[in-house]
């Protein structure tokens, strides 16, 4: 059997549109992986994932009939009648390559590939960013303290100091008067 690319139409009649090749989510969000095919007779759709940890079949159904899910997304994906699968929940192992491939009963099949990036929000950086804020917030209070309490002793030194000349001048002039 000949295998068509995204897109082509075969003799038999089988084409496969994927309207969103790449996609990009967060972790614990909920993707569909969008795609439309047609086909004359009856069809079988296959879902894989494959990513650096390896190749998983996520779901294969032939079309008004029955359907084989992987133990690994049983709980995760849900089917649709125009080829579409939904994955709920992704992780970051959920990033990579997702192939489907529509097979009619003649044997044509055409497949369609999806990229999926999931990136993790960092909370981390935030919590850091908002610890070191408050370090920095309560440093600057101590320090201003410490400078309010510089001021006052310094301002009481000069009083002190200024009575204690005050004194002595008085005492150099009494000295002086008495002689």
């Amino acid at each position: 059997a000949r295998q068509l690319r995204r897109g082509e139409r075969s003799p038999g009649g089988v084409s496969l549109r994927v309207p969103q090749p790449n996609i990009n989510a967060t972790v614990a969000q909920n993707i569909l992986l969008s795609v439309e095919y047609s086909c004359r007779g009856v069809a079988t759709i296959e879902w894989k994932h494959v990513s650096s940890r390896g190749t998983t079949k996520i779901v294969e159904w032939k079309s008004r009939n029955y359907v084989n899910i992987s133990t690994v997304y049983k709980d995760r994906v849900t089917i649709f009648e125009n080829g579409s699968i939904q994955l709920l929940n992704v992780g970051v192992r959920d990033a990579g390559y997702y192939f489907v491939t529509v097979t009619e009963e003649y044997g044509t099949n055409i497949y369609g590939t999806i990229v999926v990036n999931v990136y993790e929000i960092i909370y981390e950086d935030l919590h850091f960013v908002a610890v070191f804020f408050a370090f920095l917030t309560g440093v600057s209070a101590i320090l201003i303290c410490c400078m309010w309490l510089c001021n006052k002793s310094l301002h009481l030194f000069q009083k002190k100091t200024h009575k204690l000349t005050a004194s002595t001048t008085e005492e150099i002039e009494l000295e002086t008067i008495e002689c």
